[in-house]
């Protein structure tokens, strides 16, 4: 499985879009998130954005089907969904 993220804009949230592909197709998402957000969710790493996304979606990957991750979302509504979300999102980081 491959994830693809592009930046799509920075101002004044962060904006990409992320392609996931398989052996049976891929899906397509935008994604936004706050520079703030990303930020603390790092944890003083210095990563890219498009690093922290890719570990994001390796985070969903894990819990469902790229098929069953929304088609356009926010990073802050991951932890609705996935309340471990923020506490173990670090550990997919480098």
């Amino acid at each position: 499985m491959s994830v693809d993220v592009t930046r799509i804009a920075a101002l004044p949230k962060l904006e990409f879009a992320v392609e996931v592909r398989d052996e049976r197709g891929s899906s397509r998402h935008a994604v936004t998130a706050d520079p703030a957000l990303v930020a603390r969710l790092a944890g003083g790493r210095r990563i890219s954005d498009e690093r922290f996304v890719e570990a994001v979606f390796e985070f969903l990957l894990e819990r469902e089907p790229k098929d069953a991750i929304l088609s356009r979302f926010d990073v802050s509504v991951v932890s609705r969904y996935f309340p471990e979300f923020e506490r173990v999102i670090g550990t997919y980081l480098p």
